[in-house]
């Protein structure tokens, strides 16, 4: 037991070390999220609509937060796994580690984690940044919080080693990450206040994950607790995501 813990921290380690080399990845986990708050925060500021028509009528920036950490967790899941996934079958490293040792638990329990890695070190960079500058509100309720935010992050995960497995190169899941992430950027309710969104626009912002995953971390984070709904979705795709990686899974 203690052997194969030290091998799923060393290979941890290694995957980890990749990961934070790879340009997309750390564009899209640490710097677009930023960015984009800062954009949202100068339109927006963080004072509350005094009539509460938008917002839930919470300051700007203390919705957005929470809204832009499920965007540092979906592009893990929807930009950095798939590629990651991807270019090792290209360059037959999935091939190899099959066939050495290690068993299939481990390569991807450490895909796994790492991911769980960066997705907090990215949130712990957003939610400074927020509170510097626009001295947004910090959870209300971390004990949910915690629970919500790795719940959403199996759940992309899982979602990840999907994408990983039915896109066949390394520039299809580029291309295909990047479609998705703005998509969910712009409807799935870390862009523009779903009140100015036109109704098809919501229909398709309330089929992406992250609307869910947003749903999710903003309950805890505002002082509303546990959204039961929202919880129950994310935990169904993340069971159908893992279902059909394994079902869809290549090793070369």
């Amino acid at each position: 037991m203690k052997s194969a813990l030290r091998i799923l921290g060393k290979m941890t380690w290694v995957e980890l070390k990749l990961f934070m080399r790879e340009p997309i990845t750390m564009a899209f986990t640490f710097a677009l999220p930023v960015i984009f708050l800062v954009v949202m925060g100068g339109v927006f500021g963080n004072t509350p609509d005094p009539d509460g028509r938008v917002y839930g009528g919470v300051g700007p920036l203390n919705y957005y937060t929470p809204a832009y950490i499920a965007m540092v967790i979906s592009s893990i899941g929807v930009v950095g796994l798939p590629v990651h996934i991807a270019a090792y079958r290209e360059r037959r490293v999935l091939r190899r580690l099959r066939a050495s040792s290690l068993s299939v638990w481990t390569v991807l329990g450490s895909q796994v984690l790492v991911s769980f890695v960066i997705a907090v070190l990215g949130s712990i960079l957003l939610s400074v940044v927020s509170f510097i500058i626009y001295h947004a509100d910090f959870p209300k309720q971390l004990a949910l919080f915690i629970p919500a935010f790795v719940l959403g992050s199996i759940s992309f995960s899982a979602l990840g080693f999907f994408l990983g497995a039915v896109l066949p190169t390394t520039r299809a899941a580029q291309g295909v990450g990047i479609i998705l992430f703005f998509l969910m950027l712009i409807l799935g309710g870390a862009g523009p206040p779903r009140e100015v969104l036109s109704t098809p626009m919501r229909v398709i912002g309330d089929a992406t994950p992250v609307w869910y995953v947003i749903q999710l971390l903003q309950g805890p984070w505002l002082g509303k607790g546990w959204n039961i709904d929202a919880s129950l979705i994310v935990a169904g795709i993340t069971v159908v995501a893992t279902l059909l990686s394994a079902r869809f899974f290549r090793w070369e």
